[in-house]
């Protein structure tokens, strides 16, 4: 039987997905707040090309919400189906392409993603964290800065610098149905996801880390499973959690830290990668509470190959992330 709690999701890509479909079976309020500052990939077509905010995270977000009962499945794989063949369409996804439509046909982006819910009957919500067309800029140790989305998430310099500072340009103006989520929900995760381009652009647009300090939730922190070259390098659990705190402006109430060994062939590929398991170098007297316990899926995930994004290997399993958050929710 489902709960009436309402837990919110803050973050992108394949970490909220993973969130969003475990959850979905414990309640039906479930809302994602997505960020909308990627530009990489598809997302970089459909920024340029049609004059739209990114899409990639917001399909994924309302996918993983869609009704999975009878012949709904047939759809959710149409919407995931990425073109391998054909040129101008190669590397594209059908669920970008039918929003780009739905935005033209509508006149507007947002009613379009409201109405590929109902199209997908979605167990829950997807909300933009903003409608501001903005970028992600982020600098670096030795100075240097990027500004695109993409490059910070795959660098074309060395990946063992630390970033320093991170903006949006031009500031992004919040979607009130953010706030209002953040302010209504029992719980907040955050994560899991890339730190600096899935979870802290949604704290940098103007609003969101002003509701997480006002909001009476609890809110949770899913620490990555492994560190980002590029990102966070040699990171430990600690390290991402100073780093998050610092965009919230107040502490975490929770964190979710796996103890499930990983895989030791995606490890040696991660290796490859200069990236390795995030450590757990928690303490037993932190200002908030730690609950470790078996989280990672044992599948490990291989992308098409007309996919040009670096992609995880290995994921959270969503069962046990939702069951998690929920047995929080219950004490």
């Amino acid at each position: 039987m489902k709960t009436q709690a309402h837990i919110v999701c803050i973050g992108g890509g394949t970490g909220t997905f993973v969130a969003l479909r475990g959850l979905k079976k414990y309640t039906e309020n479930v809302s994602a707040i997505v960020a909308m500052s990627d530009s990489g990939g598809s997302n970089k077509r459909i920024r340029d090309e049609f004059g739209l905010l990114p899409t990639s995270d917001i399909r994924q977000c309302l996918v993983a919400l869609s009704d999975e009962n009878g012949g709904a499945g047939l759809l959710r794989k149409l919407f995931m189906y990425r073109f391998e063949k054909g040129e101008g369409i190669s590397g594209m996804t059908f669920g970008n392409l039918f929003m780009a439509a739905l935005a033209d046909i509508l006149g507007s982006q947002k009613e379009a993603i409201r109405q590929t819910g109902k199209v997908l009957r979605i167990h829950g919500s997807v909300i933009p964290v903003s409608f501001t067309k903005t970028n992600l800029f982020a600098r670096y140790e030795d100075g240097h800065v990027l500004s695109e989305e993409h490059l910070i998430d795959e660098p074309p310099h060395d990946g063992t610098l630390r970033i320093t500072d991170i903006s949006l340009k031009p500031k992004a103006r919040v979607n009130p149905e953010a706030v209002t989520a953040i302010m209504e929900a029992d719980a907040v995760l955050l994560g899991p996801g890339d730190l600096y381009t899935s979870v802290i652009p949604n704290l940098l647009v103007t609003g969101i880390a002003r509701a997480l300090i006002k909001t009476h939730a609890k809110v949770i922190y899913t620490v990555n499973l492994m560190t980002k070259y590029g990102q966070t390098y040699r990171f430990t659990a600690r390290d991402h959690v100073r780093a998050l705190e610092q965009f919230i402006g107040r502490s975490l109430d929770y964190c979710l830290m796996n103890t499930e060994p990983l895989s030791e062939e995606a490890l040696a590929i991660y290796g490859k990668l200069h990236e390795e398991p995030v450590a757990d170098d928690l303490g037993k007297k932190e200002y908030y509470t730690i609950v470790r316990a078996k989280l990672v899926s044992r599948r490990i995930v291989h992308k098409t190959k007309s996919d040009v994004l670096v992609r995880s290997l290995i994921r959270h399993d969503s069962g046990k992330l939702a069951a998690a958050v929920m047995g929080i929710l219950a004490k």
